[in-house]
C-alpha cells in the first residue's frame, strides 16, 4: 500500500506532474516504453534537471515533430481504448479525458462529441495524462491525495480566444474542490493538471499521515520563481494499515415526506459525491413515525450536499458534525470468469490477508444473461478473487 500527496503550493499541470513522478523516481526508460503503446508518432520525451527560484527539479517536456492533427474527443478516446496499455491504466486515462471533454462542451456550448482540444488536444497533452497515470502505476501509487489548490488571476490567450484566469475549463472541472488565491496574475492551475487531480484525487486538503519514502518536484514552464513554478509529490506507505481520514457528518430529521422520495433523495445525495446514506427509522415529537436521514461526505462537499437536500427533501435544517473514519485500504481488481471480466473490490485485512467483494451490478449482470442463480455467480467470482489475491500476494512476498 502506498499512497502519495500534491504539494500544488504553486499550481498544478500535466507536465509538472510528469517531472514530479520522474524526479520521485519513476525510470524514464520504462515510462517511455510504457507510452509506445499508445502508438502516437511524432514525439519525444526531453528530462532535465531545472531550478526555479531556489528549488531544482525535473522538467519533463514533451517536444513534437511535424504539425499534429486537430483531434477531437472522440479521436482521443479512439487512440486511447485501441492501444494495448492495460485495462486500468487505459479505463483511468480515459475517464480523465472524459471529464476534461464534458467542461470543454459545458463551457463552449457545444456537444461531447465535436470538443476540438485545441491545446488540450495536442501530443504533449496526450502523453501527459497518459503519462501521469503509467508513472502512478509504476511508483505502486494505490492512492492520491492533493493540497487544497491555488488560483491565479488576470487574463491569458488561448486558441478560443482571450480567456480569464483560471480558466473557464479550470474552474469547471474544480467544482467542489477547495481552493484560494493565489495571488498571482498567470495562470497557476491548468485545465489539464484540474483533470488529472480531480480524476485521481480521493481528497484535497492536509497532509495524511505516512512514513515518507520519496519526494519529487516537477518544474513547470513558466520561467516564475516568486512563487516558484514547482509542484511537490511526497510519497510514503501509511503509518498502520488503517487509513484515517476526517469527514463530515450530515443529520436531518424528516416526518412530513412521501416515503416514495426518499429513494430518490439518496440517489441524488450519491451522486453528488456522498461516501455514504444511510435511512433510520425513528419516532418524533407527538409520537409521529419520521426519518433520520445521515449522509457521510468530504468536507468540500459541505454547502453543495446541504443545497441538494434541501432541494430533494421537506427538511428546513441540517446539521453537521466532524468524524474521523479509519478505514481498510482498498483497490479494485478485474478477474476473468466465464461470463467475462467482473470488477472486485478488494481490502487489505490487519493480518495480512485479503477480503474480496464482487461488485453486485456486473454480477447481476452475468446471471441475467446467463440464467444462473446471482448467489452461484457470486461466491464463484470471489472464489477466483481469493485466488487471484493469493497469487498477487505471494509473488510480492517473493
Amino acid at each position: 500500500m502506498r499512497l502519495a500527496y500534491v504539494d500544488a503550493f504553486s499550481g498544478a499541470s500535466g507536465d509538472m506532474m510528469l517531472g514530479a513522478l520522474i524526479d520521485a523516481g519513476v525510470s524514464t526508460a520504462a515510462l517511455t516504453e510504457a507510452l509506445e503503446a499508445l502508438e502516437l508518432p511524432g514525439w519525444c520525451l526531453d528530462v532535465r534537471r531545472e531550478s526555479r527560484g531556489a528549488i531544482t527539479g525535473t522538467r519533463a517536456e514533451v517536444r513534437e515533430m511535424g504539425s499534429p492533427p486537430l483531434r477531437r474527443f472522440r479521436d482521443i478516446h479512439h487512440l486511447i481504448s485501441t492501444s494495448s496499455l492495460p485495462d486500468t491504466i487505459r479505463e483511468t486515462a480515459l475517464r480523465i479525458f472524459d471529464r476534461l471533454a464534458r467542461a470543454e462542451a459545458r463551457v463552449h456550448g457545444i456537444a461531447l462529441e465535436e470538443v476540438h482540444f485545441h491545446e488540450i488536444g495536442a501530443v504533449d497533452t496526450v502523453v501527459d495524462v497518459v503519462g501521469v497515470v503509467v508513472g502512478l502505476d509504476l511508483l505502486g501509487v494505490q492512492r492520491l491525495y492533493a493540497s487544497p489548490l491555488p488560483l491565479g488571476r488576470g487574463r491569458i490567450m488561448s486558441s478560443h480566444g482571450m480567456l480569464p484566469v483560471p480558466a473557464p475549463a479550470t474552474v469547471a472541472l474544480l467544482e467542489g474542490v477547495p481552493v484560494r488565491d493565489g495571488g498571482v496574475d498567470r495562470e497557476l492551475v491548468t485545465p489539464t493538471g484540474a483533470a488529472i487531480l480531480t480524476g485521481l484525487c480521493e481528497g484535497f486538503g492536509p497532509l495524511p499521515d505516512m512514513v515518507l519514502s520519496a519526494v519529487g518536484y516537477g518544474v513547470g514552464a513558466h520561467p516564475a520563481d516568486n512563487p516558484p513554478n514547482v509542484l511537490r509529490l511526497m510519497v510514503g506507505e501509511p503509518q498502520a494499515v488503517f487509513a484515517r481520514r476526517r469527514l463530515l457528518m450530515m443529520e436531518t430529521q424528516i416526518d412530513d415526506m412521501n416515503p416514495e422520495f426518499y429513494e430518490h433523495l439518496m440517489a441524488s445525495c450519491f451522486a453528488e459525491g456522498a461516501l455514504d446514506v444511510v435511512l433510520v427509522p425513528v419516532y418524533m415529537k407527538k409520537n409521529r413515525p419520521g426519518t433520520l436521514v445521515r449522509i457521510l461526505l468530504d468536507p468540500s462537499l459541505k454547502d453543495r450536499m446541504a443545497a441538494r437536500v434541501f432541494c430533494e427533501s421537506s427538511t428546513l435544517g441540517v446539521r453537521f458534525y466532524e468524524v474521523d473514519r479509519v478505514e481498510l485500504p482498498r483497490a479494485f481488481m478485474d478477474v476473468d470468469t466465464p461470463w467475462g471480466v467482473i470488477r472486485v473490490k478488494t481490502a487489505a485485512l490487519p493480518d495480512g490477508s485479503v477480503r474480496c467483494q464482487p461488485e453486485y451490478e456486473p454480477c447481476r449482470e452475468a446471471a441475467l444473461r446467463s440464467g444462473l442463480p446471482l448467489p452461484q455467480i457470486y461466491e464463484e467470482v470471489r472464489r477466483r478473487s481469493q485466488e487471484k489475491a493469493a497469487k498477487k500476494s505471494g509473488e510480492s512476498s517473493r
